[in-house]
């Protein structure tokens, strides 16, 4: 029983989500158990408005094919399995929003002074490198990770080209690593057109057997006909919403890149004073 009972723990809190250390505002909730409970959320769907609209009805037919005239026995239809599809691409996209939103707080956490008079020296990098490194853990946290590799290398060579140097490769990589976040949710916004078509054209093969040379009925042959377009229409009309709401939450997420790199810019590198070494300034007088 403790057992099961951890189990269930465990699989909550993965779903609740994690945060970055002690990181102030979301979590991030796991995708797996993310995409478990959007197979159950469409199954709930599924589930709900087959009692709810009658078998043969116009949008029973429409949303579901549920209906008599379907070659696919109920509910192994093809619009239910784009529901699946969909349902887990809004999983996936609720995951990314929920680190595009993590990572835009950790932007607004005043890791480093942001007055107008401070000025930080090498001595000031380790307590700022120490109090961010707790709020990058694993994949989140953009502005830590940055943070805590452009103090390193201050702390390492006391060069500031070199940091930036060190900065502007962060920014390219975080940037090219949150577009790789979104290739599950890029291919699952392709597939369900693609699903889509594979059902029409089902469909249509179903339509053209059914006619038969000298019994040809116009009725039966424009309702299976019907039914073959529906499934285009929602799979384009869902896929469409996929897509755009990943543009909107993947533009949030790279905000936060951009707007982490301009940060540690304005709030680190432009206020670092190092000093020159005794022997560079007998050098230059000489």
């Amino acid at each position: 029983m403790p057992t099961s009972s951890s189990g269930i723990g465990k699989f909550v809190s993965s779903l609740l989500g994690t945060s970055a250390g002690k990181a102030p505002g979301s979590a991030i909730p796991a995708r797996g158990p993310t995409a478990i409970l959007s197979i159950l959320a469409a199954l709930t769907f599924i589930g709900i408005l087959s009692f709810a609209l009658p078998e043969n009805s116009y949008f029973a037919t429409l949303i579901l094919e549920h209906t008599t005239k379907s070659p696919f026995p109920y509910p192994f239809t093809i619009q239910n399995l784009l529901h699946l599809l969909f349902f887990l691409g809004l999983g996936e996209l609720y995951v990314r929003y929920r680190s595009a939103r993590l990572e835009n707080e950790l932007n607004q956490a005043h890791f480093l002074p942001e007055d107008e008079a401070s000025v930080l020296t090498i001595d000031d990098l380790g307590a700022i490198r120490r109090r961010t490194i707790q709020y990058h853990e694993g994949e989140s946290g953009f502005l830590p990770y940055m943070i805590d590799t452009a103090v390193l290398q201050l702390q390492s060579t006391r060069s500031v080209d070199q940091a930036v140097s060190v900065l502007s490769t962060n920014l390219e990589l975080l940037g090219t690593k949150v577009d790789l976040r979104y290739a599950m949710v890029r291919y699952l916004a392709w597939v369900i057109p693609t699903m889509g078509f594979v059902g029409t054209v089902t469909h249509l093969g179903y339509a053209l057997a059914g006619v038969k040379p000298g019994q040809l009925s116009l009725t039966n042959v424009t309702t299976s006909l019907a039914i073959a377009f529906n499934t285009t229409l929602i799979a384009l009309v869902e896929s469409a919403i996929i897509v755009l709401l990943q543009n909107i939450i993947q533009a949030r997420e790279e905000g936060a890149v951009s707007r982490a790199g301009e940060y540690c810019l304005r709030n680190l590198i432009n206020r670092l004073y190092v000093p020159e070494k005794s022997g560079e300034k007998s050098n230059e007088t000489a």
